[in-house]
């Protein structure tokens, strides 16, 4: 499917998500049927050396900084099992603690991590979870982090109700005052037990709504992260080394890489990141463009973000598109061990 075919879908689920429009078929009924078929053979071994609880990484991190002292950046992790990090051993090997460790070390000021992320969780979960976050007596986050779509997928839930649970979740956190970045749904399609021609179904399926999740975030004023690499060209290269035991889910090395791409973003969005690279670079094809066009781009090519732009233009909103350059994250502890 070219860039263009994937934009007009993508416009679609979208518009379905924002009207209240039913379900929009992303594959043949029988496909799609093969392919969850394929996907839960592969889910009942997610467990299988394993641990049998997530790692709790709740905590603060940079607490040894020279501004320890100081009110601590929160943020907060939302979304599924990815989001919260199962299939590794150790909290600092979660995504959460990754980009805490790193925002802290960018920011020089301690991070606050806390997370309502919940394993097995579909986007429509995210109505509780956001709840959680501002229900609670502390203030809002400085930035939260979604990541979620995969459970979408495998559980059949139509593109158009995920991606509108999706958008009400980032409109709610916005309008509460926090930033928000959405690590959009990685690619199935290198899932082991699944095979040509499903393998096919199943990218073709993950980068849809991909694309449709990314267009719903910016309209809302978030931005999104492609994860294609987590379970994308990478993962088909090195099965081995960057998928769990289960062979579901990321290792720790698969988690590293994925809060590689995120946390840049993470960085851009509390005005963190410096200012020369926040203007869209030629050479490495960054650039406005009408929002469902840089969505199905984004969709296309891991680790590349998607933030609003310009109110609109005469193909509708537009976006700025950037590939921002990765930067290695070393496993993070949390400073108090207590958690939050």
């Amino acid at each position: 499917m070219t860039s263009m075919s994937r934009a007009r879908v993508a416009r679609r689920i979208a518009a379905g998500a924002a009207y209240g429009g039913g379900g929009i078929g992303l594959a043949g009924a029988a496909a799609v049927g093969l392919l969850l078929a394929e996907v839960q053979l592969a889910r009942r071994r997610v467990g299988i050396g394993t641990p049998d609880r997530v790692p709790n990484a709740r905590g603060l991190y940079g607490g040894t900084l020279p501004t320890a002292s100081e009110a601590p950046l929160r943020l907060m992790m939302l979304g599924d099992s990815t989001a919260a990090g199962q299939g590794v051993h150790r909290a600092g090997q979660t995504p959460g603690a990754l980009l805490a460790s790193g925002l802290a070390a960018v920011a020089e000021q301690p991070v606050e991590l806390d997370s309502v992320a919940q394993p097995g969780a579909c986007s429509d979960d995210l109505d509780r979870q956001v709840a959680l976050v501002l229900s609670g007596s502390g203030r809002v986050p400085d930035i939260c982090v979604i990541m979620v779509g995969a459970n979408d997928v495998t559980h059949r839930m139509p593109a158009t109700r995920s991606v509108r649970h999706l958008s009400g979740a980032v409109r709610r956190l916005r309008t509460a005052g926090a930033e928000v970045v959405v690590g959009t749904c990685p690619d199935l399609g290198t899932i082991e037990r699944v095979r040509q021609p499903l393998r096919w179904v199943a990218r073709r399926t993950s980068r849809q709504l991909a694309a449709a999740q990314t267009i719903g975030v910016v309209e809302q004023g978030g931005r999104t992260v492609s994860l294609g690499d987590l379970l994308g060209p990478e993962f088909a290269k090195n099965p081995r080394e960057l998928f769990g035991p289960d062979n579901y889910h990321p290792s720790a090395e698969g988690y590293s890489t994925a809060a590689m791409a995120v946390l840049p973003s993470v960085c851009a969005a509390l005005g963190l990141w410096p200012a020369d690279e926040e203007h869209p670079d030629a050479l490495r094809r960054e650039g406005f463009l009408p929002v469902a066009r840089a969505a199905a781009e984004a969709a296309s090519e891991a680790g590349t973000e998607v933030a609003a732009a310009m109110p609109t233009g005469p193909r509708g909103p537009w976006a700025l598109l950037k590939r921002r350059r990765r930067r290695r994250v070393a496993e993070a502890e949390p400073t108090s061990p207590s958690g939050v």
